[in-house]
């Protein structure tokens, strides 16, 4: 049994690589039961969430566990903690254990890219990121994987973590700059990509323009929102699973309050990977919700253990 660090992932992945492999896991092949989500009340502090999800198929099978605790920020860390655990299919045998946080961030971020190049315009070239947190910067080289990102405009409700994290990716090539004012940074951009811990609506419908793309990868629970039921509704609406119809912020709350019927949801991750139509004209505004699936860990951490062995045996 192997552990592989956050390096060891860093080193063994890349988003085209990641992306695809994500791409042939939602076609078909591996399983996933619905995962377990918990409540876990803290003194003081918002709840945390506890989260069980497992997968099987293909050889392998995992689980992961994974940790939501939102006042993390406060003591330095990263809200999202997790451990991957993936084992043999066919013995049941531990292969490696991953640092399941690291995990989360690359195949989050690659689900949200494989999104967006079936429902972003193909020449979209300026990305928004709401938001400046440890998925932030995954965002934008995932997203920048898939369409030609040229610029990069960073809002976050602290301004100076907007600074911070616009200076790390101008570090990295991209012209980017922060914008303290969101509905300036909503409106210059064609994709916009939300990861933020909000329990209010941040992104306004009344903002969004012709041909834009929304990202939605916060709002885990039934408490957070990042978009408003205007946003929704302008939008051709679509989900990485069937999940987010009932779970998590944003496409189940509007469901839940009358403001988006089910049928409004176009179509999930499996179906556009299977072919399913993506955007249909260059002026319609698209919306992706993702509340994360089992199958995109279990995917990541099994090109992640490949790749692993392929780099010791040369």
């Amino acid at each position: 049994m192997r552990f592989l660090s956050a390096a060891d992932i860093d080193a063994a992945l890349d988003f085209p690589a990641l992306i695809a492999a994500l791409d042939a896991a939602f076609r078909g092949g591996l399983q996933a039961p619905t995962r377990h989500h918990h409540v876990v009340p803290l003194q003081g502090e918002p709840d945390a969430t506890h989260l069980l999800m497992p997968a099987w198929g293909e050889g392998v099978l995992g689980v992961k566990i994974v940790n939501v605790f939102p006042g993390n920020g406060a003591r330095g860390l990263s809200a999202v903690q997790g451990v991957y655990v993936l084992q043999d299919g066919r013995t049941g045998q531990t292969l490696a254990v991953l640092d399941g946080t690291r995990l989360t961030l690359w195949r989050t971020s690659a689900a949200s890219a494989l999104a967006a190049s079936r429902l972003a315009r193909a020449d979209a070239r300026r990305l928004t990121l709401v938001g400046a947190g440890a998925l932030a910067p995954f965002l934008a080289r995932a997203h920048a994987s898939v369409r030609p990102i040229r610029e990069i405009v960073v809002w976050n409700h602290r301004y100076a973590g907007a600074q911070a994290l616009a200076a790390r990716l101008a570090q990295e090539g991209f012209a980017t700059r922060a914008e303290a004012d969101l509905e300036t940074a909503v409106g210059q951009a064609d994709i916009v990509s939300a990861a933020t811990l909000s329990s209010a609506p941040l992104i306004r419908g009344a903002w969004l323009k012709p041909g834009q793309h929304v990202d939605l990868v916060g709002a885990f629970n039934m408490t957070m929102r990042e978009a408003d039921d205007l946003a929704l509704q302008r939008a051709r609406v679509f989900v990485d699973t069937p999940d987010a119809l009932h779970e998590g912020g944003d496409v189940a709350q509007a469901i839940r309050d009358g403001a988006l019927a089910k049928s409004a949801v176009v179509a999930d991750l499996a179906a556009l990977a299977r072919g399913a139509p993506g955007r249909g004209s260059d002026e319609e505004i698209t919306l992706f919700k993702s509340v994360g699936a089992s199958i995109e860990d279990l995917a990541a951490a099994s090109l992640v253990w490949r790749r692993a062995g392929q780099a010791a045996q040369s």
